[in-house]
C-alpha cells in the first residue's frame, strides 16, 4: 500500500494528524494508495512556509525562474511513462492518453510559462505637455491558492501553478483527493530541480477542510480554482467579501452546432472525440449535439454507427478508447443521469448501459451513450452530466441554432460546423460563449485566453492573461523639468 506525504517548505511530510485518505484504482475499483487527509493545521503550517518563501522568490530574477521552471519541464519528460501511468491507474483514462495528451501539456505549461514570464513587459507613458512619464510595474501576490480537479490531474495542475510560480508567487496547491498520485510526484520533481523550500506546497484531502480554510485565510492573496461550480460559488461567496482575486473555471454543457455545408468526415471523427473522449470528463466536450435537418438521419446513422465501434476497456489497454470513469460516486452520477433521460422521454440509440470487461467486472465502466428526442429545457440538456453521455437535436436555421446552443445557464466552450465563412463571423458574436472551435475542437494555443461565461466561469487563465492574474499594477508618475 502506496502512502502519500503532503510537500511543505521543501519536505515530505505526513499529516499532522496520521489521517489518510482511499485512493482507487477506477479500472478495478480497488484501493491502492493511502492520501494524506491534511487538516486545517497542515493548512497553516503550508501557509507559513509560503509566507517565508516569498520575500526571496518574488525577488528572485527572471531568469533564474526560468531556469527553474524550464528544469521541472524536462523532467516531467524524462519521467513521461511512469507519470502516465499514475495518471492513468489514478483517474482511468486510457494509457495511451495520458502519453498523448496529460504529461506532455503538463510539461509544456512550465515550458511556456517559464517564457512567457521573460516577455511580460511593462508599459510606459510620455504625458505630453506636462513633461512627466508613467510607467507600470507588475508585481507578484504573494501567496496564491491553486485548487484543480481530478478529470485532468496534472495537467490542470500545472497549468495553474507554472504562471504562479513565473510571476513569483508563492503557492498553496490542492489536488483532487480523488486523485493526488501525479501532484506527488511532482513534489519529488520539484525538489530534483532545484525548487527553493516553501516556494510550492502541495495539500492532500478533503476540499471543504482545506478549501474553506484557504479561502479565508488573510494571507491568501488569490485562488485560482477549476471544477464544479457549485464549489465555485461557494469560494466566491466566502472569499470575495475579503476582496482576494478570483479565477473560476467551472462548468460547462457545450453546445456543438453542426451545418449541413460542414466537411461531413472531419466533423463525424472530431464529433467522436469530442463526445466521449477521457469517458467526457472533460468541461470542453461537446454534449449537446445540433445538426441541421438536411443531413441529421445521415449524421444519427454514422454516428451512432462508429460509437458502438468504440471500445471500453482497462486503460492498460491500447485498444481501449474509452476506460472507467473517475470513482463510484461518479459512476452512480452519470447513471442516474441516463435514468431520467428515460424519465424526460428520451430515446437511447446506443449504450446507457454499465460496461464489465473480464478480469474488471468490479471497475467503473460506462457505455458511450446517445440520446434522443429529448427537449432543450429538460434537466438532462440544462445540467452537467460530465460523462459518456451526449444529447442530439435537429434544427433548421441558424437563428433556431443560436437559441438552442444559448438555452442554458453555462457558457464555456461552443464548436460550430460549416465552411462559409459569412456565417461564422455572424453566429460568433452571437454564441454566448468564451471559446469558439470553427471546424475543430480542443486546438489549444498557449498564447490565448481560456475561460468561460455565465455560469462557467469567472477571469481568464493562459497566456498573458494568467500572468497579468497572478501580479498586480503599479502605476509609477515620474514629472521632471
Amino acid at each position: 500500500m502506496i502512502h502519500l506525504s503532503n510537500y511543505i517548505n521543501g519536505e515530505l511530510r505526513a499529516p499532522i494528524k496520521k489521517d489518510y485518505l482511499d485512493v482507487y484504482d477506477p479500472s478495478c475499483g480497488e484501493i491502492y494508495a493511502k492520501a494524506p487527509s491534511s487538516t486545517v493545521e497542515d493548512v497553516e503550517a503550508a501557509i507559513k512556509s509560503a509566507e517565508k518563501a516569498f520575500p526571496a522568490w518574488s525577488l528572485t530574477s527572471l531568469e533564474e525562474r526560468s531556469k527553474i521552471l524550464l528544469r521541472i519541464s524536462d523532467l516531467i519528460e524524462s519521467r513521461l511513462e511512469e507519470l502516465a501511468k499514475a495518471e492513468s491507474k489514478d483517474n482511468g483514462k486510457p494509457l495511451w492518453l495520458a502519453k498523448a495528451v496529460d504529461i506532455p501539456r503538463a510539461a509544456s505549461n512550465f515550458r511556456f510559462f517559464s517564457q512567457a514570464i521573460t516577455q511580460f513587459a511593462s508599459e510606459s507613458h510620455q504625458t505630453t505637455g506636462r513633461s512627466a512619464i508613467n510607467y507600470t510595474l507588475r508585481e507578484a501576490l504573494g501567496v496564491v491558492a491553486c485548487i484543480s480537479p481530478w478529470n485532468l490531474p496534472l495537467y490542470l495542475f500545472t497549468w495553474k501553478i507554472a504562471p504562479a510560480l513565473a510571476a513569483g508567487n508563492t503557492v498553496v496547491a490542492k489536488p483532487s483527493e480523488v486523485t493526488p498520485m501525479t501532484a506527488y510526484l511532482l513534489s519529488e520533481i520539484c525538489n530534483e530541480a532545484g525548487l527553493p523550500a516553501g516556494v510550492l506546497n502541495i495539500l492532500h484531502g478533503l476540499g471543504p477542510t482545506i478549501g474553506n480554510s484557504l479561502n479565508v485565510h488573510p494571507t491568501i492573496k488569490a485562488i485560482s480554482f477549476t471544477g464544479s461550480t457549485r464549489v465555485g460559488a461557494e469560494i466566491s461567496r466566502q472569499a470575495a467579501p475579503l476582496f482576494k482575486k478570483l479565477s473560476l473555471e467551472m462548468g460547462g454543457k457545450n453546445p456543438n452546432i453542426i451545418f449541413d455545408d460542414c466537411n461531413y468526415e472531419k466533423m463525424l471523427e472530431t464529433t467522436l472525440r469530442s463526445s466521449f473522449i477521457n469517458q467526457g470528463q472533460i468541461c470542453l466536450c461537446g454534449s449537446r449535439i445540433y445538426v441541421q435537418e438536411g443531413i441529421y438521419e445521415s449524421f444519427i446513422e454514422d454516428f451512432v454507427e462508429r460509437t458502438r465501434q468504440m471500445q471500453v476497456g482497462p486503460p492498460a489497454l491500447e485498444s481501449s478508447r474509452l476506460g472507467a470513469v473517475v470513482s463510484e460516486a461518479h459512476f452512480n452520477k452519470v447513471m442516474s443521469y441516463i435514468a431520467l433521460a428515460k424519465e424526460e422521454g428520451g430515446r437511447i440509440l446506443t449504450g446507457g448501459h454499465a460496461i464489465q470487461p473480464e478480469g474488471f467486472e468490479k471497475g467503473w465502466y460506462i457505455a458511450p451513450t446517445i440520446i434522443e428526442g429529448l427537449d432543450n429545457n429538460c434537466r438532462t440538456n440544462q445540467e452537467e452530466i460530465f460523462g459518456p453521455v451526449v444529447s442530439v437535436m435537429p434544427f433548421k436555421t441558424e437563428e433556431e441554432a443560436i437559441a438552442l446552443a444559448n438555452g442554458t445557464s453555462y457558457g464555456l466552450a461552443t464548436t460550430l460546423w460549416t465552411e462559409k465563412l459569412s456565417r461564422v463571423h455572424r453566429l460568433a458574436p452571437r454564441l454566448q460563449t468564451g471559446i469558439l472551435w470553427v471546424n475543430t475542437w480542443m486546438l489549444r494555443d498557449l498564447r490565448t485566453p481560456f475561460g468561460g461565461v455565465k455560469n462557467s466561469g469567472v477571469g481568464r487563465e493562459g497566456g498573458f492573461e494568467a500572468l497579468r492574474f497572478f501580479t498586480q499594477s503599479k502605476n509609477v508618475c515620474i514629472q521632471y523639468d
